[in-house]
């Protein structure tokens, strides 16, 4: 017995046959045959169940009741003449005695229809997300989820890792993203901030003497949203190992997820522990990205040097930098290449020059009559065949044409089947990033990625080598193309940490003053440690196959950070304001005319 039924509406099978059975759940839809025939779909968390009607007086009950309300339906189990071979009760049907409505749907008319919710527009589904969540496809996502974060929490489990909740209310830190600001009741004009990450507190467990840290981590972080990223909040592992190294945290992240994504991926293929090593230089020269999409079979080739002086300036100048990706056999249209340039230079901001290969092994279309007398270099640079189309990125700073050129790969070994191995999870750690990189806003050195890594080669790297070439104990793990984490050995050692600030413009007194914790904590004697937080929700989007985060998330935000169906962010009373002195700036106004003086 279950509450007040007897089975779920996806339990029933042929040994049902002849039961009384009792079903709750949601009306679905009435197939109305004549008046003392019709078809009832009831429908649960568990499947459906095909109820008969039979009677007028069982009809006259049923078309009285609006479409997803809630029933409950008694009756007799019975093999079905026509059988459903596509649901799991497609063999039996409830011949019912009696009809209850449970809860009443208000509206005639739905939103949009539940099974099709998916092909709604998105503000209405995120509107009325609990009758989205109503759709079987939309559930199974967020059931998924579940089970993921399950098997994540039973792995970590099982290698001797301690679930630890860090605080939410925390300080305001920097993080690379706005923080989202707190009032203070009881100090006024401080604030708490969320934490954009449990950064810092699971390098202080380490310092307090807990070996293995872990926990599915709520953060929190002010930033505009995108196809792969939730706009203010999101959910990762994360997780932090004492007396460690990049290699331990390597092989706990690959016995922990690559059993996971075998047993719940869309793809049977699943790169097998040890995950390829890339370092970050590497990936940028051949790939044109650090978080490559390892399916596409596309690389990156320097042209620069076998076109210094062509007539097309861009790409012959003495300074140019040239990047060339090669799609061999291309037999698509010119509209094809047109379409695909022009989404390149959409993202990027820059052109793409390219040329065909023809049947006579010439050059024709794009920059072709620029290439004259380059044919013979580039046909053997490239192993230039027949069919062979060639898009170039150029300008004069490495990074940003390594970068346009590693959209070029993307988008076109995206488009073309014949450029990607769809079917396969493909990981990938990158590694070896620079500790230091030159602000384009300011001219200074300042940190690449996180600021507590740990240089490799330690205080003396910082003494002796060349800022831009010293390479921090970073890395990142990589799944088709989606960056799913970062991670670092943590910088322990105070000494070493005040020196890596230093060469960043800022002093121990900075230090001390915005770490004050984990500074005085590393003080006293802080072991080795290392760490790395995969994203829970892109973990899940990959899992499934889905293009966009908002659908693994069970009430996600609008890409403007608004949620449509609680109506958040929205406004609150002057004094709710002034409990945590904050004054509306109207009220500010007339405080100033009145001459009251500001909390």
């Amino acid at each position: 017995m279950m509450q007040s039924r007897t089975h779920t509406c996806g339990e029933l099978r042929k040994e049902n046959i002849g039961h009384t059975v009792t079903l709750a759940g949601w009306y679905e839809n009435l197939r109305k045959v004549s008046r003392n025939l019709g078809f009832l779909i009831i429908r649960d968390f568990y499947g459906v169940t095909q109820v008969v009607i039979e009677t007028e007086e069982m009809m006259r009950t049923a078309e009285e009741i609006n479409c997803e309300s809630t029933i409950s339906v008694t009756g007799t189990v019975r093999e079905r003449s026509n059988k459903n071979r596509e649901i799991p009760t497609g063999e039996i049907e409830v011949v019912p005695e009696k009809i209850e409505l449970l809860g009443h749907c208000r509206y005639n008319e739905l939103p949009f229809e539940i099974r099709h919710s998916k092909e709604a527009d998105e503000n209405a589904r995120l509107k009325y997300r609990y009758l989205d969540l109503r759709n079987p496809r939309v559930k199974e996502n967020i059931i998924l989820r579940s089970k993921v974060t399950s098997r994540l929490r039973e792995r970590m489990t099982g290698l001797g890792f301690m679930e630890i909740t860090t605080p939410i209310l925390t300080a305001s830190s920097p993080e690379g993203a706005r923080d989202y600001l707190v009032p203070s009741r009881n100090f006024p004009g401080k604030f708490y901030a969320l934490p954009q990450a449990p950064q810092q507190f699971k390098q202080l467990l380490m310092a307090s003497g807990f070996d293995r840290y872990f926990q599915i981590a709520p953060c929190f972080r002010d930033e505009d949203a995108r196809a792969d990223r939730s706009p203010g909040e999101f959910y990762q592992l994360d997780m932090e190992m004492a007396f460690a190294s990049q290699e331990d945290v390597f092989s706990i992240m690959e016995e922990v997820l690559a059993p996971v994504f075998s047993e719940f991926g869309i793809y049977e293929i699943v790169s097998r522990p040890p995950f390829r090593r890339i370092p970050y230089r590497e990936a940028m020269e051949k790939y044109g990205s650090d978080k490559p999409d390892l399916r596409i079979s596309l690389v990156l080739e320097d042209i620069s040097d076998d076109l210094r002086g062509c007539s097309f300036s861009i790409l012959g100048d003495e300074g140019a930098v040239v990047k060339a990706v090669v799609i061999r056999g291309f037999r698509e249209s010119r509209r094809f290449i047109d379409e695909t340039c022009a989404q390149v230079q959409v993202q990027t901001g820059r052109p793409v020059y390219w040329f065909r290969v023809n049947e006579a092994g010439g050059f024709t279309g794009g920059v072709s009559k620029h290439l004259a007398g380059y044919e013979d270099g580039l046909r053997a640079r490239l192993s230039l065949e027949p069919g062979d189309l060639v898009c170039m990125a150029a300008g004069d700073k490495l990074l940003e044409v390594q970068k346009t050129a590693g959209v070029i790969r993307k988008i076109f070994g995206t488009k073309l089947d014949s450029c990607i191995d769809r079917d396969k999870y493909e990981f990938c750690w990158i590694v070896d990033f620079p500790m230091y990189e030159i602000s384009e806003e300011t001219g200074k050195l300042v940190f690449c990625h996180n600021p507590f890594s740990m240089p490799q080669g330690g205080m003396e790297a910082l003494l002796y080598k060349e800022p831009l070439e010293i390479c921090a104990y970073q890395y990142d793990l990589v799944c088709n193309g989606t960056e799913l984490s970062s991670g670092a050995v943590r910088n322990h050692d105070p000494d070493i940490m005040v020196k890596a600030f230093e060469l960043a413009g800022m002093g121990e007194e900075d230090v001390k003053a915005r770490f004050p914790a984990m500074y005085s904590a590393f003080c006293y004697g802080a072991p080795p440690h290392a760490g790395i937080a995969p994203g829970v929700d892109r973990m899940v989007m990959l899992l499934c196959g889905e293009e966009n985060i908002r659908e693994i998330i069970p009430f996600p935000m609008n890409s403007r950070a608004q949620d449509l169906m609680c109506q958040a962010p929205g406004e609150v009373s002057e004094e709710q304001l002034e409990a945590v002195h904050i004054v509306p700036r109207d009220m500010a106004v007339r405080r100033k005319e009145w001459k009251i003086p500001e909390i």
